[in-house]
């Protein structure tokens, strides 16, 4: 018997399944679809070094200890982005945290006790799962459809929960989500927005993907629809939706900066989670974050940046439509840096799994993003990291492991 007595969430852990990859991203010639990393060569470097010698000019401010909530001028910026998106906020509406896993982690702090139940969208980000099993919550699927959460099927849902077992949380990426890649329609963020305020829960919108559109056409976030319902209804009520987001994916995650906007009672008890969590998120990071947004660089570095990872979607959904046929079934995104696909029923998927990396290709398979019920017949692929060359020669790869695999 050990001497440590461990919790429950962790007599038995388990890593994240993304990262128990990494061994086989050592092999020689390897070409990952794996990792949701951004691309390295798409990170401006020059930019990035001058906003980094202007966060030094101020002194000793960026290197002492600063303010739980964030810098006011980082929190200003933050605030302009949120309105660029659509959202209505001050800076005083924005509370910086390191990175937007911590935000999440800050609310499942002040709104969850163990035994609550919180509803994902299914397939959903690993580290969200785990983050709820830690918190020791009750997780209830709710299915995503090409075009996102469906919200009918959520409803059917809640419609057959008792009132004590209704949700307290329900967590999406609306925008481009991981693993999916999907778009959640207007239509459906409204409807969101409304069993939300009709059931009692809160809406976590995790947005790091939003920026990266393929197109304009793109529906403005849930709690900027919050915004405008309860504007229609009179402007009485609190905001049911939490906003989170990060520069992780648009500049850098090395700065390890990200946001929450919600109601002032959420942020309030979220700003005390975090002085017990880090005190503050990095001065240093957010001095650096809040030059380079005031450089005016942001706009031009989140385009090309758009167009580069448009040119890498194209070339990985037409050679899988080219090489893979009717056994593989995908909805081809408008942004993000994620395709899910679905394949042939017959063919085994550690096979598949194995003869892939024997073909020096590797992604992650589908059962890490399913909490219960996992469809074993999936997978999640990126184009972010790899460039056009590597994607299509990974799929090849992928080709040759489906046909041994069969």
């Amino acid at each position: 018997m050990s001497f440590f007595r461990f919790t429950p969430a962790f007599a038995n852990p388990q890593g994240s399944p993304i990262r128990e990859l990494f061994p086989y991203l050592s092999r020689p010639g390897m070409i990952s679809l794996a990792g949701g990393y951004p691309s390295p060569s798409l990170f401006d470097q020059e930019g990035l070094a001058t906003a980094a010698a202007q966060a030094m000019t101020t002194g000793a401010t960026a290197l002492q200890y600063g303010a739980t909530e964030g810098s006011p001028a980082l929190r200003e910026q933050l605030a302009a982005q949120c309105q660029a998106r659509g959202i209505r906020c001050a800076a005083s509406d924005v509370l910086v945290t390191t990175g937007s896993q911590q935000g999440f982690d800050l609310l499942l702090r002040v709104l969850v006790q163990p035994g609550d139940v919180v509803c994902v969208e299914t397939p959903a980000y690993p580290a969200t799962i785990a983050a709820l099993r830690q918190a020791g919550a009750r997780i209830l699927s709710t299915p995503v459809d090409g075009d996102g959460l469906n919200v009918d099927a959520l409803q059917v849902l809640l419609e057959e929960l008792p009132a004590h077992e209704r949700p307290r949380l329900l967590y999406t990426v609306p925008n481009f989500s991981n693993p999916c890649g999907t778009l959640l329609t207007q239509d459906r963020r409204t409807k969101l927005v409304q069993l939300a305020l009709q059931y009692g829960f809160v809406v976590v919108e995790d947005d790091p993907y939003g920026e990266l559109a393929f197109t304009d056409q793109r529906p403005a976030p849930v709690y900027a629809a919050a915004q405008a319902w309860l504007q229609a209804q009179g402007g009485e009520g609190e905001n049911p939706v939490v906003y989170l987001s990060s520069l992780s994916k648009t500049v850098a995650p090395g700065l390890r900066v990200g946001w929450m906007v919600a109601d002032p009672a959420v942020l309030r008890r979220c700003t005390v989670a975090k002085q017990t969590n880090d005190l503050c998120t990095s001065p240093l990071a957010q001095a650096v974050a809040a030059s380079y947004l005031q450089s005016g660089r942001y706009a031009q570095a989140v385009a090309a940046a758009c167009a580069e990872y448009r040119r890498r979607m194209q070339a990985l959904t037409n050679g899988m439509k080219a090489k893979l046929g009717n056994l593989v079934q995908f909805v081809q995104p408008a942004g993000g840096m994620f395709v899910w696909l679905t394949f042939d029923k017959g063919i085994d998927p550690q096979k598949l799994f194995d003869a892939a990396v024997a073909a020096n290709v590797i992604f992650v398979p589908g059962k890490a993003f399913y909490a219960d019920n996992a469809d074993l017949h999936s997978m999640r692929l990126s184009f972010a990291a790899p460039d056009v060359v590597q994607i299509e020669q990974a799929v090849e790869r992928l080709a040759q492991a489906f046909a041994q695999a069969r």
